[in-house]
């Protein structure tokens, strides 16, 4: 790609003041700058280009034909770049409660329900910003943070959210085709997908269906369900999938469970909110949303159920 040629931002903002006040003095005031250094700017913006911007008149500034047909452009430009970061960074950090949670868990459990949290309460403003790894967490950009795990954090309340059960999942074509899954040794002549960052995964699931035949390590890794569920309804392999993501993938209809077995994990999806520090004025009220929208989950209700038997 050839290197765009745009003039320095700051020479663009002493013209489009001047053109606006049509005048380099009141331009100046604007800007907290001094006549001259104006001046000078628009001098070196018209040196770059390599046309005159303005008639320089003993008490006033004109816009010469150039001038005025690149104004429009200059404004639009600085239009567009504060509305897109108004948009992306938009309100002040106090405003907008900013929820970070794992990307999976987010597009195939929060979005789903999300409509429930603003039917409840429909004037707080919400983020929800999507991560892969969990990485730190940083107080200055969130308020609350999701994290799959064992519930055990340094410095945070962890809520749990989840009772997990893994089963495998693939698409409707593999049942019945070349090489059909009638039952879990019959892994052994497909692709399994691992999605990194569990502890729980394969290994478990084949050891508790009596998959002796099958090497719970061959197969792709990938960073997250999404795409190890995308590869597998594609007809890739055999993906293992948690079941607090798994309901919107059966009705889609594109995966399907090959096989009965479900293995119950200790670890599980977390709510974490930072035991210091300020809170968001309406942390409290998503936090309770969130566990009572979880508390009522069929998955959820049904695991707990079978783990505490």
């Amino acid at each position: 790609m050839s290197e765009r040629k745009i003039p320095h931002l700051t020479w663009l903002r002493a013209f489009e003041a001047s053109a606006r006040h049509l005048s380099f003095t009141n331009a100046a005031e604007e800007l907290n700058l001094t006549q001259a250094a104006i001046s000078k700017q628009v001098k070196l913006l018209e040196q770059y280009l390599r046309e005159p911007l303005f008639e320089r008149k003993p008490r006033s500034l004109v816009l010469t034909k150039v001038g005025a047909a690149y104004l429009p452009k200059v404004r639009d430009s600085f239009d567009r770049l504060a509305a897109g970061t108004q948009e992306v960074f938009g309100n002040r950090r106090s405003e907008v409660l900013t929820v970070r949670a794992p990307v999976g868990y987010s597009v195939n459990w929060i979005a789903p329900r999300l409509q429930g949290f603003f039917d409840y309460k429909p004037g707080i403003q919400v983020r929800i910003v999507s991560s892969v790894w969990g990485d730190q967490f940083d107080a200055e950009r969130f308020d609350l943070d999701i994290r799959y795990g064992s519930g055990r954090w340094s410095g945070f309340r962890a809520d749990r959210l989840t009772w997990e059960v893994i089963t495998p999942v693939c698409a409707p074509g593999l049942l019945h085709g070349p090489q059909p899954l009638h039952q879990p040794d019959d892994l052994a002549r497909h692709r399994l997908v691992h999605v990194m960052g569990y502890e729980e995964g394969w290994s478990d699931w084949l050891r508790a269906a009596g998959a002796r035949k099958v090497d719970p390590g061959q197969g792709l890794q990938v960073d997250t369900s999404l795409l190890a569920f995308e590869f597998a309804a594609r007809g890739g392999g055999v993906a293992l999938a948690r079941s607090s993501m798994l309901e919107p993938e059966l009705e889609r209809g594109r995966l399907v469970r090959p096989f009965t077995q479900e293995v119950p994990l200790s670890e599980a999806f977390h709510l974490l909110t930072p035991q210091h520090g300020g809170t968001h004025p309406d942390a409290a009220l998503f936090r309770d949303w969130l566990l009572d929208t979880a508390q009522t989950d069929v998955w959820n209700q049904r695991n707990r159920a079978a783990q505490r038997a």
